[in-house]
């Protein structure tokens, strides 16, 4: 599939994804929330991406939403003025648009983001969404729903609590505030800071590297119970790692880290099987 908004190479089992609207600071126009989940739900069927890097081009990382969207442009006509069907309507358009950030979160390999300058508005719930955030020393976060009236409603409000304490995801939602590289490194929103975007992108494709060089069902069910165990107790999220592993763990990829160790080599392990619909 041919992508309007971004380009993609798979290299050593590590999937980059590069948005490529420079000019328009990366904003996310309606082809953006197509594009973004039908790319990750390709590579997550394809099985042979091990993690994948969101990166970007230009000044910023992604300036928001786009203002064609907002102004109406990229809104499909309804057909109806009843006030409870237009109603229904934009419920269901805000779950297709939380739907395709939470394609990331659903796919079976690890997704990082490499974030350089501007991550604003939709650019923040996108990010929450992803399992990791490097930044530049020049970059920002802002939740800029507020300066313009509304309440983030992506992904931001219900993720961010789970990455940095409440009082500062309030401050930032209610404010609007720009919340800079080097405290959100110090809140853990990032992992680390960079000096430069050109650093920033070796860095990220090297800690990419070394997901993918690990056993890929080990590293989907180390995901998969991390995002259980953020939603649920300890408890709970015990019962399930116990149902997991009852299911999942194989001897295979052990004795392929033992033998490669005992080889002095890298271990080679077989990617995860392709999903395919029940009829195919």
């Amino acid at each position: 599939m041919a992508y309007s908004c971004f380009d993609i190479e798979l290299t050593d089992k590590v999937a980059h994804l590069r948005f490529s609207r420079p000019e328009q600071l990366n904003t996310m126009n309606r082809a953006f929330w197509t594009e973004l989940p039908a790319a990750i739900r390709e590579l997550d069927q394809e099985g042979t991406a091990r993690a994948v890097v969101l990166s970007s081009t230009g000044k910023h990382f992604t300036a928001g939403m786009d203002l064609s969207v907002f102004q109406g442009q990229g809104v499909t006509p309804i057909a109806t003025k009843e006030a409870g069907r237009l109603r229904e309507v934009v419920r269901r358009t805000v779950l297709e648009l939380q739907d395709s950030l939470s394609a990331l979160e659903q796919a079976r390999m690890p997704v990082i983001a490499a974030i350089q300058g501007g991550c604003i508005g939709g650019g923040v719930d996108m990010v929450c969404a992803a399992d990791m955030r490097y930044c530049t020393e020049d970059a920002f976060f802002c939740i800029a729903e507020i300066n313009i009236g509304m309440t983030a409603d992506v992904g931001t409000l219900q993720r961010l609590p789970h990455l940095i304490p409440q009082g500062v995801v309030r401050e930032l939602a209610y404010t609007g505030r720009r919340l800079p590289a080097q405290r959100a490194l110090a809140l853990g929103l990032v992992n680390e800071v960079f000096p430069t975007h050109e650093a920033l992108i070796a860095g990220v494709l090297q800690v990419a590297k070394e997901i993918a060089a690990h056993s890929p069902l080990a590293v989907h069910g180390s995901k998969e119970m991390l995002n259980y165990t953020r939603d649920h107790n300890v408890p709970d999220s015990l019962q399930y790692m116990a149902a997991w592993q009852s299911g999942m763990f194989q001897p295979g990829d052990m004795f392929e880290s033992f033998t490669a160790k005992a080889q002095k080599r890298e271990p080679v392990f077989e990617d995860l099987a392709p999903k395919r619909r029940f009829a195919e």
